[in-house]
């Protein structure tokens, strides 16, 4: 494994690409996934900028995603999944619809956040973002301020991009979340996050505070979204992802507050590479014994998101107007280690 990244499930990548500064503060993320992965996704905020999300409906025809692509830029950012598109189709990555090796669809949903404040009027993500960002996907990757994270914002700080993991009966759960939510993470009279408790062995690094921030005087952004991809090397079905999305929801909402407003698009996708068998469902107990399965996966993911974003949190570093969280509250550090991306 890693350390504590999204990428300890094994054959998923994570790339970046990002501008800031010279009137820029945008970039786009993407989490390539290895072939036969399957797909699912959960919205829950009332604005969201979506692409492919009703393909992965679990009625609909198509089960397998190539990559999934996060962005900034609002509306406008969706274009970056058209570099995506054009990166795996070079590689044959896709759908096949033709005979020909090359005749292939690459399937690619994605989310965007709303960050146009960050930059000039005019400057967001295009395609050439989206494959910048697979040329980059490996499996150590940045986090904080960088990809879709860059010009990210939860309540009056710095968000960004984070991620953790975690083990469950020998499978690997792992999350990635672009945090940019209209709502706090912080509990502002003592400066430590909501979802602090879901810290796993000290892996936050620092000491929280007890102590109201001094926050500048930062202006509301009503329009926001909290983007992010939960993560699994068990072989689920399309309903059993949808299940992993929604829990995943859970996490978001424990991190900030409130969540899922009607100026949010919280969207959260979720992935199965179907290397380990989660168990057959045959049998008079088997259904039961593979849905108590499926609910411990979900309560992970819920758990592992809500720590993911408290990283994109901590490890965001401030943009002009916009503090980070380590500027507010200047913690100390614990002595344990961090995710370590």
């Amino acid at each position: 494994m890693t350390d504590n990244a999204i990428t300890d499930v094994d054959g998923v990548l994570v790339g970046h690409h990002q501008r800031l500064g010279d009137g820029w503060a945008t970039g786009t993320t993407v989490v390539l996934l290895p072939p036969g992965t399957t797909g699912a996704v959960d919205g829950r905020g009332g604005a969201p900028g979506t692409r492919e999300t009703d393909l992965l409906v679990p009625e609909n025809l198509v089960r397998q995603v190539d990559a999934v692509c996060l962005s900034g830029g609002s509306a406008y950012g969706l274009a970056a999944a058209d570099g995506v598109m054009r990166w795996l189709s070079e590689r044959n990555r896709g759908l096949r619809v033709g005979q020909a090796e090359h005749e292939v669809v690459p399937i690619v949903p994605g989310a965007v956040l709303f960050d146009l404040p960050r930059g000039e009027w005019g400057n967001r993500p295009d395609a050439s973002f989206g494959y910048a960002a697979c040329e980059n996907a490996a499996v150590e990757f940045a986090v904080g301020t960088v990809g879709a994270g860059t010009g990210a914002k939860v309540g009056q700080l710095k968000g960004g991009i984070g991620t953790a993991s975690v083990r469950v009966d020998g499978f690997t759960v792992g999350a990635l979340a672009a945090v940019n939510a209209a709502g706090d993470a912080v509990d502002m009279a003592t400066g430590v996050p909501y979802a602090a408790d879901h810290e796993v062995a000290g892996e936050f690094g620092v000491v929280w505070p007890n102590a109201p921030g001094v926050l500048p005087d930062v202006p509301a952004t009503d329009l926001n979204t909290t983007v992010g991809v939960v993560a699994v090397d068990a072989d689920l079905t399309k309903t059993e992802c949808r299940r992993l999305a929604v829990a995943a929801q859970d996490g978001l909402a424990r991190a900030v507050r409130p969540a899922h407003t009607m100026f949010d698009g919280d969207t959260v996708f979720a992935v199965a590479t179907g290397s380990r068998s989660l168990g057959i469902a045959d049998g008079p107990f088997g259904p039961v014994a593979r849905a108590a399965a499926l609910d411990r996966l979900c309560t992970a993911a819920a758990e592992v998101f809500a720590r993911a974003m408290v990283h994109g949190m901590l490890a965001a570093t401030a943009v002009p107007g916009l503090p980070a969280y380590r500027d507010v509250w200047p913690v100390s550090s614990s002595g344990s280690t961090a995710s370590g991306q």
